[in-house]
């Protein structure tokens, strides 16, 4: 016969277990890892402040994460593992996202107006490039909590402590980040490796308003475009007391300038071969550069003025999109010849390139068109076209293993 205090314990364990299975029956269970991230990227509307997940291979839409803001100028680099990505707006605003989750994770107000930013070369640090106000704030990569505040502050002259709006910012090995600084007309190194604030290397007088700049992908060179005069800035970072040189100054003499609609970009990574790419400012022209001497070798005339010039990941073609009025035209550079071979029309206001992790194919966003178009990049033939509102950047998850992306 069962005791009385035999059948009070089966009791209240009954009762536990009960209980216990309730608790895991009532807490949703956290999304199985379904995938890789290896053939994932995100493409950004500007219009309904979107991002749209995408898979290359497949090439195919997977879904979208809404509310971040204002992306009329938006650019995005990933951690390490390629599933999560951090988004800079135009408004300040800086997102983190779970791509493999399609969802917001942390979303934190910075600054009144940014264009970009950078991730550290260990994946601890995100960086944000602010126009407003002018400077770089760094934060941790898993908690977006502020780890320093470095104010982009000149003095000019007649006027000490102005402060200047921040382009072109790219990660370098070992926690540090280079920038310009497009009003004070000076470059930036500042070194986070240590504890305490960071430390900060100011490269005076590169030339007039550096609007944008990249490093090469051995991370050896940074290169600032620059917009008041005709030149570039460069310097070499593997120098034990590194400076700035200049190339190719004046490479517009005695020529007029046309009027600029949109500011070049130089964050293509337009390196093939030996030669670097560059858009000529105001100019119908694509500038080819020796990276051994730092000299042009060529000129090659493009159908307008050149917005992004990029180069295939294998370094056998570069693709180059241009400002208004022919917005609605890609042309393709062959680099042994440095002629065009290639005039495509993918749709109107075409606003990024990106090229699949081995380069078969390209991704071309058609913001007017509202559609970015898959391209064989052998056969030039269309091979999808995904619908999408006013698409505009698009960034692969391959980008987290590359330097300056």
């Amino acid at each position: 016969m069962t005791s009385p205090l035999l059948c009070a314990i089966r009791t209240v364990l009954a009762a536990t277990l009960l209980a216990l299975l309730g608790a895991c029956a009532s807490t949703p269970a956290p999304p199985a890892l379904s995938r890789g991230t290896g053939d994932l990227g995100l493409v950004v509307g500007r219009a309904d402040g979107s991002l749209t997940v995408v898979d290359t291979s497949a090439r195919t839409a997977l879904g979208t994460i809404t509310g971040l803001g204002d992306l009329s100028h938006a650019s995005l680099v990933y951690a390490r593992d390629g599933a999560t990505a951090f988004v800079f707006g135009r408004d300040g605003a800086l997102t983190r996202v779970n791509l493999l989750q399609q969802r917001i994770e942390a979303r934190i107000q910075q600054a009144g107006n940014s264009i970009g930013g950078a991730i550290s070369q260990d994946g601890s640090l995100v960086a944000a490039q602010n126009y407003q106000p002018g400077g770089v704030k760094v934060f941790d990569a898993r908690t977006l909590q502020l780890v320093a505040d470095i104010p982009a502050r000149y003095d000019a002259p007649g006027a000490a402590g102005k402060t200047s709006r921040v382009v072109g910012l790219a990660d370098l090995p070992g926690k540090r980040f280079i920038f310009s600084l497009f009003d004070a007309n000076q470059i930036w190194i500042a070194d986070l490796s240590q504890s305490g604030a960071p430390v900060l290397t100011k490269f005076t007088d590169v030339g007039r308003q550096p609007y944008d700049a990249l490093v090469t992908p051995d991370g050896r060179h940074y290169i600032a475009g620059l917009f008041g005069e005709d030149g570039l800035a460069m310097i070499d970072l593997w120098e034990a007391q590194p400076k700035v040189r200049r190339i190719l100054g004046g490479y517009g003499r005695g020529q007029e300038t046309l009027p600029v609609f949109k500011m070049p970009h130089l964050r293509g990574w337009a390196v093939a071969g030996r030669h670097a790419y560059l858009p000529a400012i105001g100019r119908h022209e694509v500038l080819v550069v020796d990276t051994q001497t730092w000299r042009e070798v060529a000129r090659i005339p493009v159908a307008g003025q050149p917005v992004f010039v990029m180069a295939q990941p294998d370094g056998r073609q570069v693709w180059v999109n241009f400002a208004l009025p022919d917005y609605h035209r890609v042309q393709v550079i062959d680099t042994p010849t440095h002629t065009v071979v290639k005039t495509l029309e993918p749709g109107a206001a075409v606003l990024h390139l990106e090229f699949t992790p081995r380069g078969d194919a390209v991704w071309i966003s058609s913001r007017d068109a509202n559609r970015v178009s898959v391209i064989d990049t052998r056969s030039f033939a269309t091979l999808a076209r995904l619908d999408m509102p006013a698409p505009s950047g698009i960034f692969f998850t391959s980008r987290a293993a590359r330097m300056g992306f």
